[in-house]
């Protein structure tokens, strides 16, 4: 098994190393190590030194102790207060003379990682606390702090994109003052080809270095120095060389040394699309077979004659279509091919006991895809079926956590799933690909390979306790199956069935043919998001957010296109328009004064907009990952995100002429177990509640930052959730067509109405409400005789925001369908 078999040699080869790439965050580099001591508690009886190396990477400080029982200490820079080298006359030196090379590390939260070599969840210690390392070689510490001073303050840019162009740069200037070291030519006559700057890429990382051809090898050199001093790859043993998009940019290259293999041996990514070719042209003209005469008709001649079997075929396809076992965002992909999960004997001659393969996976259960046909008939353009894709590097993890546990932690900031979305069972999975609103995934290559052990949680980890109380463990088989082994052996012996070998054809046609787009995927009800198609990112979408001044006379929006819009109430017209970042913002708000616009947004930042000087004024990197909702009362700043967490912030403003950043200080984190979607706080500002992209109802006392409830309210996500004003009830509106009304001190959920359609967004007064539907209505609610009393024709998309003046008789609303819509009530 290609995934499995290379990162088990990657732990023989480094299993004395507890430290990985995949400790650091995405996109990020790691430059250089030092021997050093981590010194705890200085000056004090109780003092110890912990012998280790310090990692110095593009975001974060790493030390890894040479002693197992002791975590690993992750910092990052853009949470560090001050970075320095104390001077030996200081007053208040923490440092004797006999720890010369030292470097003092102040930061707000540090991460504690493989604490006694188990593989669990990152720790987080949130405070301010003081690092000391001290390092064997005293004349590297002017150098090492310089350049931990340059990379702190790249992570201290505004912009997400000016932070990598530095980074970028500092990389670049290393690997210009380095070459390739000669003396590691396996022999003194090789003659040089060719020698460039690479990155080789392995699954969610990537480490730069150099690159050089010979007449015999193929050498990168990592300029780390890490896993190891240098790769070589014999070019007489290359068999398959493939021109690769990474990042859907043509700079990448694989080459393989097998024949029938997913597992290559290096997989290099070039910095301009120059270099990748002549280093392509270099091996393809020494290898025997050139690489032209492997192409998708060859291999369907042999396919076709029986000179290769299926499995083998498709893994050509997975190739051909660009797909490696080094990019998990291209991983390839195998079909689901048995539909039996529940006999005790697997009968590989009943046509039943196979899946459709001439439907993808979200039309195979007819009363699913008449759900989701009518949605999309009804949905503007650009249309799509199907919200979530048949592959991602969160499905490939979903199936391959067991073995690559350090894979999910990394894809999702130092967490596993929830214990319930973890893959427990084949029968459970199937179904929910079956009946699931946004579950669509197909398999991978490792279920018709040999190696069982993703189905087996042989490294003990500790996965979570479902909900009936039942810890996570190996995967549940079907009846069928004596044991993994066997469960593998049979898959493979569907997946090279007759009746497979009849229709794979069919499901070839959906993935990698011509039914992937235009008419004939829309045809073959195959149609995706538009994000998952190569050129298909058209953001200029729904109105995300609307906020507007005391006097009324300026309306500000955020949308999916990365805007922050400035609109006169009077004349109707957009006055500004200012972009942050190159992703989508999801929420706005005034600070009072009139002053200030906040927007949150899907790049984990908070914006702060100085409306008077028409120029962005400080940035919040608050979260790690999307930040879907703000909210402001007395001087707190409340964030949502879909990192799970809600954060509160004590917020000092800056000087009036926007001269000086804001002072922020994280007083509270609120803990969820999924995406959080949207917060609100009641009129006290005392209580607050979060609901979830799963439909959990949260609601929280924000001075003790304790979860008073947690209430599986929805079945879909949360849209919407606001309190009465006397603070007694709640009410939620979801995508499970409901809106739940619920008692604040008991937490009973104490009314439920079901609507026509999701409403995205409402207000209300404790008795009626107010809301924007799925279809661009706006609907006047009797909440207590649960009906509808009025209908307004608005917009030709879902209503996405709303806003309401004190008086409740001015309303804006913003849509789908790029309009803000102006609305006088009157009751």
């Amino acid at each position: 098994m290609a995934f499995i078999r290379k990162r088990r040699l990657e732990r023989e080869l480094y299993s004395k190393q507890r430290f990985s790439l995949l400790l650091l965050n995405l996109e990020e580099y790691y430059f250089e190590q030092h021997t050093a001591n981590h010194i705890k508690n200085k000056g004090c009886r109780d003092e110890r030194k912990f012998r280790g190396s310090l990692k110095i990477c593009s975001k974060s400080i790493i030390f890894e102790p040479d002693d197992n029982i002791q975590p690993i200490i992750k910092i990052p820079l853009r949470d560090c207060i001050s970075i320095k080298a104390p001077e030996d006359n200081a007053a208040k030196n923490p440092f004797t003379q006999d720890t010369s090379g030292g470097i003092s590390v102040v930061c707000n939260q540090v991460f504690l990682i493989k604490e006694r070599n188990i593989i669990a969840p990152y720790k987080t210690v949130r405070g301010r606390t003081e690092h000391l390392f001290q390092l064997d070689v005293a004349g590297k510490l002017g150098d090492v702090v310089q350049t931990l001073h340059q990379l702190y303050r790249a992570s201290c840019l505004d912009k997400m994109g000016d932070q990598a162009a530095m980074i970028t740069a500092i990389l670049q200037s290393r690997l210009a003052r380095t070459s390739f070291d000669k003396n590691r030519f396996q022999s003194i006559s090789e003659t040089l080809h060719m020698e460039c700057k690479a990155e080789m890429v392995t699954p969610l990382v990537t480490n730069p270095g150099h690159v050089c051809v010979t007449d015999a090898n193929l050498y990168f050199q990592p300029l780390n120095g890490y896993p190891k001093p240098v790769v070589q790859i014999t070019l007489q043993n290359v068999r398959r060389i493939y021109k690769r998009r990474h990042g859907l940019m043509p700079l990448g290259l694989e080459v393989f040394c097998t024949e029938n293999d997913l597992c290559s041996d290096i997989y290099l990514k070039f910095y301009n699309y120059q270099d990748r070719d002549e280093l392509y042209f270099l091996i393809a003209t020494y290898i025997e077979n050139h690489i032209t005469e492997h192409t998708a008709e060859s291999y369907m001649l042999q396919w076709q004659r029986g000179h290769i079997s299926n499995y083998q075929y498709l893994l050509h396809l997975n190739n051909l279509a660009d797909r490696s076992c080094n990019d998990l965002s291209q991983y390839p992909v195998f079909p689901w091919i048995i539909a039996d999960y529940s006999s005790s004997v697997l009968d590989l001659t009943k046509p039943e006991t196979f899946r459709d393969l001439s439907k993808p996976i979200g039309a195979l259960n007819k009363e699913r895809l008449d759900r989701l046909l009518t949605r999309y008939q009804e949905m503007p353009e650009p249309k799509f079926m199907y919200g979530s894709h048949y592959s991602s590097p969160g499905y490939v993890l979903f199936y391959l956590v067991r073995v690559a546990p350090e894979y999910m932690l990394c894809l999702q900031n130092g967490k596993f799933d929830h214990a319930d979305r973890t893959f427990n069972s084949l029968a459970e999975t199937w179904k929910n690909c079956l009946d699931g609103a946004t579950d669509f995934k197909e398999l991978i290559p490792e279920f018709y390979e040999n190696d069982s052990s993703f189905l087996v949680n042989s490294l003990k980890l500790d996965l979570g306790k479902r909900q009936g109380g039942k810890m996570v463990d190996d995967v549940e088989l079907p009846p069928w199956a004596s044991g993994p082994d066997d469960f593998l052996r049979k898959s493979r012996e569907a997946l090279e069935s007759q009746y497979v070998s009849e229709h794979l054809h069919e499901w070839i046609d959906i993935i990698f043919g011509y039914k992937q787009k235009g008419t004939e995927a829309v045809a073959a009800h195959n149609v995706f998001h538009p994000l998952t198609y190569e050129g298909g990112v058209d953001l200029n979408r729904a109105i995300t957010g609307i906020a507007v001044t005391c006097n009324g006379s300026s309306v500000f929006t955020t949308s999916q296109d990365s805007t922050l819009k400035m609109f006169s109430k009077e004349s109707k017209k957009i006055q500004r328009s200012v972009s942050f970042s190159n992703m989508a913002l999801s929420s706005c708000l005034i600070l009072p004064g009139d002053t200030t616009v906040i927007s949150s947004s899907w790049d984990n930042h908070i914006y702060f907009y100085s409306i008077a000087f028409g120029r962005q004024q400080d940035i919040l990197m608050g979260h790690d990952d999307a930040v879907s909702q703000i909210c402001w009362r007395d001087g707190r700043l409340y964030s949502a995100s879909w990192d799970s967490t809600v954060k509160v912030w004590h917020c000092a403003p800056g000087e009036t002429l926007g001269s000086k950043k804001h002072h922020f200080e994280l007083l509270a984190e609120l803990e969820h177990e999924v995406s959080v979607n949207t917060i609100n706080l009641n009129a006290a500002n005392t209580i607050l509640v979060s609901g979830t992209k799963e439909g959990t109802i949260s609601v929280w006392d924000v001075t003790t930052a304790t979860a008073l409830h947690q209430l599986p309210c929805h079945s879909g996500t949360v849209f919407d959730a606001a309190f009465s004003p006397d603070s007694r009830h709640l009410l939620s509106t979801g995508e499970d067509c409901c809106f739940k009304v619920i008692d604040v001190q008991t937490g009973m959920v104490i009314s439920s109405v079901t609507t026509e359609e999701p409403q995205r967004c409402f207000k209300w007064d404790g008795n009626t409400i107010l809301s924007g539907s799925q279809s661009g209505e706006l609907l006047i609610w009797d909440l207590l005789g649960g009906k509808v009393t009025e209908r307004l024709k608005g917009h030709t998309g879902a209503v996405m925001s709303m806003w309401m003046n004190e008086q409740c008789n001015s309303v804006i609303t913003g849509g789908e369908d790029k309009q803000i819509v102006f609305w006088k009530l009157q009751y």
